[in-house]
């Protein structure tokens, strides 16, 4: 009797020791699979956080680099408007307005390029009447570029005359006196995160306006 005792003994001793490394083996696996689970998760998450904004970066960058070229191919174009305005109406440091025919057919209208709060708008007037005018007419305007974040140390557009010479914008600007234009399209989708703004930079002779 005493050895069957101690038998049962050692068995019920042997059997909670079993269920309890049992216990400590599947707390520690469930452990380890959440915390490799949580570091796999935040992984995945910053990738896609990380590739979403490069991607916006980039397409912030091919647009701005598409309004920049459709921008100085209608300024390299300026001609006298259809009212017989001079080719160039008025010019800033972030805005320009000045005639062209900027869908080839044969009318002469008025566009302007403004930069306001990081984007920069195109709006085009169409003449109409007899004598011809701007004034009154309905306006289209676009979105050109977003994510802009020129100022004053790097202006939208700069201007020079028939010497080379800066033409400044603090005060009115003689606008016979442009010859060339120089655009400068600073873009940054978020200015707290790397990579750096990218820049870009043309610059363009009026055309129809040398040797004037």
């Amino acid at each position: 009797m005493e050895y069957l005792s101690m038998v049962s003994n050692f068995m019920k001793s042997h059997f909670n020791l079993t269920s309890a490394f049992t216990l400590i083996e599947t707390m520690t696996v469930i452990a380890i699979t959440t915390i490799v689970g949580g570091a796999l998760s935040m992984m995945i998450l910053n990738f896609y956080r990380t590739n979403s904004y490069v991607l916006q970066e980039s397409a912030a960058v091919q647009s701005a680099r598409q309004g920049l070229g459709v921008a100085l191919q209608n300024l390299r174009e300026a001609s006298y408007g259809a009212d017989g305005s001079y080719p160039i109406q008025s010019a800033t440091n972030s805005s320009i307005t000045f005639f062209a025919d900027t869908n080839s057919d044969g009318v002469v209208e008025r566009v302007q390029y403004t930069l306001t709060s990081g984007t920069l708008y195109k709006t085009v007037t169409t003449p109409n009447g007899n004598p011809p005018t701007y004034n009154g007419q309905p306006q289209i305007t676009t979105i050109i570029a977003t994510y802009l974040i020129n100022n004053a140390g790097t202006p939208l557009f700069a201007y020079t005359d028939s010497s080379g010479n800066p033409i400044s914008t603090a005060t009115t600007v003689d606008t016979s006196q442009i010859e060339t234009v120089t655009a400068t399209l600073k873009v940054d989708v978020d200015v707290s995160r790397s990579p750096a703004p990218y820049t870009l930079n043309s610059t363009i002779a009026l055309r129809n306006l040398r040797g004037q």
